[in-house]
């Protein structure tokens, strides 16, 4: 029996699908990590940290690892509250629900201490959407005051924003700045060993203890240069919504993998598709009763728009729900603002807008467009910054009932609306952001 077939259920208790996410970058780029020079089996920095040892870090955080793809630059750890990206100089935790993402935080310190040599932080981010239930939150996530406040007891230099309504969808952020503490231009967080916890230890049971000395970095060697476009989608349509919804089990049929499930989810209703198929390597997953989240790792070539190769990723987390059903998809390979030229390159803004939209036909959305000034600097037309050409393409993908680029190819596979029977949108918030380094376009949108 199909899932459309009968009343999709429910669960008894509310689940928040916003995710907290954490982003700390330990180094400007890969090159400034001590090892850079010195790879052990391809890897070096972060990468090196064994497996276990994250995941004795993601338990204070109330989560667990249910698959890894190991990339040639990055490790994608899908979680069972969302992902965990790691990269030589950074790394990226990002999960839903009553987690206690800061929690890990003075581990994460420690252990790129321990295992990288990295001993202070270059930059901090901490993120998050509104939360639909606030009350529900524990320990430093219950109001953003006190997130801001955990964070301060770490980092000296912090500053805390609200982008958007206070009283309707907003986004809250933390970052700290590079130079503002010591002539290195680096962090000194406070020591980890103020915090409550154990000591780490090796893979052979000793504590562990690193004695590398960072290698003199060229000075004109670019920090990497930093892009994330993240849509946040709630209100889904009953439509989209079903997709994430698992038929009731077939008397007698052999189990089948959650990591299969979301494959062929993923494939069905057009996510495959968001980006080339030959680019990408999807980890995806299945929940039972419902859900679904998925990593990818994209192999940055032709098309795009910095004209850098590389490794880069997109991640997505759906909570399907009836009453607090919301979607998430991020980024961080850099879109152009003008129309792709072909369907087998990286797609632009305006495509992956719309490709993400059709599939999951939320009734709010917001984006949020967050650039380092390296790549904020370049201009899309003689007088457009590129963040008003990313608040120009978010207007005119959700709200245009066919878009310049329809030519593009900006339809995926499966069961999708044709391009006149859109959903459309109309801009409720606007705002364009300026910090130390990074610059933000966030805009938020309602379906007609």
């Amino acid at each position: 029996m199909a899932v459309g077939d009968y009343h999709l259920p429910y669960t008894s208790t509310p689940f928040e699908g916003p995710e907290k996410s954490l982003e700390i970058w330990f180094a400007p780029s890969p090159a400034h990590v001590p090892d850079a020079h010195a790879p052990k089996n391809g890897r070096i920095g972060l990468r090196n940290v064994p497996k276990q040892v994250w995941e004795d870090m993601l338990d204070i955080v109330k989560c667990k690892v249910l698959s890894v793809v190991e990339g040639e630059e990055t490790d994608a750890y899908l979680l069972s509250e969302s992902s965990l990206f790691v990269f030589p100089h950074r790394i990226i935790l990002k999960t839903c629900g009553t987690t206690l993402n800061l929690l890990g935080l003075p581990r994460i310190l420690e252990i790129a201490h321990k295992f990288a040599s990295l001993p202070s932080v270059y930059r901090c981010f901490y993120s998050r959407k509104s939360f639909m239930f606030p009350e529900r939150q524990l320990g430093p996530h219950r109001e953003w005051k006190d997130e801001v406040s955990f964070l301060d007891a770490i980092f000296p230099n912090g500053a805390a924003y609200t982008v958007g309504k206070v009283n309707g969808d907003h986004w809250l952020l933390y970052l700290t700045t590079p130079g503002q503490s010591g002539a290195s231009g680096e962090t000194a967080p406070s020591s980890p060993n103020s915090f409550s916890l154990s000591p780490l230890q090796s893979e052979n049971g000793e504590e562990n203890e690193t004695n590398q000395t960072p290698q003199n970095v060229e000075s004109d060697t670019p920090p990497t240069q930093d892009y994330t476009i993240e849509i946040l989608m709630s209100n889904l349509s009953h439509k989209a919504r079903e997709s994430f919804f698992l038929a009731p089990p077939v008397q007698d049929a052999p189990p089948v993998s959650p990591l299969l499930i979301g494959r062929n989810l993923s494939s069905t209703i057009g996510i495959s598709d968001l980006f080339p198929p030959h680019l990408t390597t999807l980890d995806a997953y299945a929940f039972d009763p419902c859900g679904y989240s998925s990593n990818a790792l994209l192999k940055r070539g032709d098309g795009i728009e910095d004209g850098h190769g590389g490794e880069g990723y997109y991640t997505i987390h759906v909570t399907p729900e009836e009453g607090w059903s919301y979607a998430s998809f991020e980024c961080n390979v850099p879109l152009s603002t003008s129309p792709s030229s072909s369907i087998e390159n990286i797609p632009d803004l305006h495509t992956l807008i719309r490709r993400v939209v059709d599939i999951f036909q939320p009734g709010r959305l917001s984006l949020t467009l967050f650039i380092s000034n390296a790549n904020n600097n370049a201009e899309e037309d003689e007088d457009e910054t590129a963040l008003e050409a990313a608040q120009r393409t978010f207007k005119s993908a959700l709200t245009a009932q066919c878009p310049v680029s329809c030519s593009s190819g900006d339809s995926v596979t499966g069961d999708r609306s044709g391009e006149n029977d859109r959903l459309l949108y109309k801009r409720t918030d606007k705002i364009n952001y300026q910090f130390g380094g990074y610059n933000l376009a966030f805009a938020s949108f309602e379906f007609r």
